[in-house]
């Protein structure tokens, strides 16, 4: 193993995160990684504002160099499976809606309706990398039609073949509010699945999250079955539950000051979330581009709370879980060990860090 030393030099750290709710997203939002390193000369830049489009695609890869990353499971499973040399340091989860939603003409009333119906399933044609829109519904598929004693044979599952520009493809963009989603050209998160179901092409989909339900509201679609009743967490268990905040390896082995340090702010997030439930939510909105409305419905009164960040164990075991059925429907080429890629040490040492330093949360 490197032998690990403060006196290794790193001149810029590298994030991206997904347009979800997090506290590593809190931390960036806030300006306090820049904050953090700012008297030791590091810069602190998202992997969106490079101009090279490799390191744009390390937002799934991985592949860049003292790169941190939190947001949808799914690219992080695969990288770590297509060989990245990562390691989980933190956990975050917040309960987000999750529901299988119809038109009204379709003449679905209920569960005992979804027999022989038509499921509409995306398919990433462009895809360089896994396909997690794809994984993502299917995941939701299986689970919400197991919940009311269904599974994918008894309905017709059809391909919604798309081809979204991905970060390879986009310019590079300061990260800062509108300009960013006007540049990327990317639309609403679920507007494909809702062209879908208006223009008669399938009879259901799957959304989630804050998106999710703005778009099923927008068309007037209802749901038919969500996973707010669900108390199993393993069945919760998606690309957005849990979101695991990793990091480059080889920064953790040749500076782990640094990284207790970025994950000390994190930390420092969630807790300030909690402590200002309404901001928390604004911020939530901005960060999955919806109405606050449609935050507070998708993720609950307990949102604030839930922005935490640690390694809970069964968060871990639902990490686990979803891992295994991404390799049993060859979203990702090669298993792995889920506990030999969570490392520990940093975050007891960010823990160590603020109780030393004795910070408090911002105000």
């Amino acid at each position: 193993m490197t032998q690990s030393t403060e006196n290794t030099p790193v001149k810029r750290l590298w994030y991206t995160r997904c347009p979800a709710p997090t506290p590593f997203g809190i931390a960036i939002q806030q300006g306090w990684l820049q904050d953090e390193f700012r008297n030791d000369g590091i810069d602190i830049q998202a992997l969106q504002d490079s101009s090279d489009p490799v390191i744009r695609q390390s937002h799934f890869t991985h592949a860049q160099a003292h790169s941190f990353r939190q947001g949808g499971n799914i690219p992080a499973l695969w990288a770590r499976a297509q060989g990245a040399d990562t390691r989980v340091i933190g956990l975050s989860w917040v309960d987000e809606f999750q529901g299988l939603v119809a038109l009204p003409s379709t003449g679905i009333e209920g569960p005992a309706d979804l027999r022989g119906r038509r499921f509409g399933l995306p398919r990433n044609t462009r895809a360089k990398v896994v396909d997690f829109h794809r994984a993502t519904a299917l995941r939701g598929f299986v689970t919400l039609l197991g919940a009311v004693g269904l599974t994918l044979d008894d309905v017709k599952l059809v391909d919604l073949p798309t081809a979204p520009r991905g970060l390879a493809d986009e310019p590079a963009v300061l990260d800062s509010g509108a300009a960013r989603l006007l540049a990327t050209e990317r639309g609403h998160e679920f507007s494909f699945e809702a062209l879908a179901l208006v223009r008669d092409e399938v009879d259901v989909v799957f959304v989630k999250g804050a998106s999710g339900l703005e778009a099923a509201n927008l068309i007037g679609a209802r749901a038919i079955v969500d996973l707010s009743d669900q108390p199993d967490r393993l069945a919760h268990a998606n690309n957005g539950t849990p979101r695991p905040l990793t990091v480059d390896a080889g920064l953790l082995r040749e500076r782990p000051d640094l990284v207790a340090r970025v994950l000390s702010r994190a930390i420092q997030a969630g807790e300030w979330a909690s402590a200002h439930p309404q901001d928390a939510t604004a911020y939530v909105a901005r960060e999955t581009r919806s109405a606050e409305h449609w935050a507070k419905h998708a993720y609950g009164s307990q949102l604030a709370t839930q922005l935490q960040i640690g390694l809970d164990r069964n968060a871990i075991a639902a990490l686990d879980h979803f891992k295994r059925f991404l390799f049993k429907h060859e979203f990702i080429a090669q298993d792995f060990d889920i506990a030999s890629w969570i490392d520990p040490v940093p975050l007891a040492a960010a823990r160590a860090l603020l109780a030393e330093r004795h910070l408090a949360v911002p105000a």
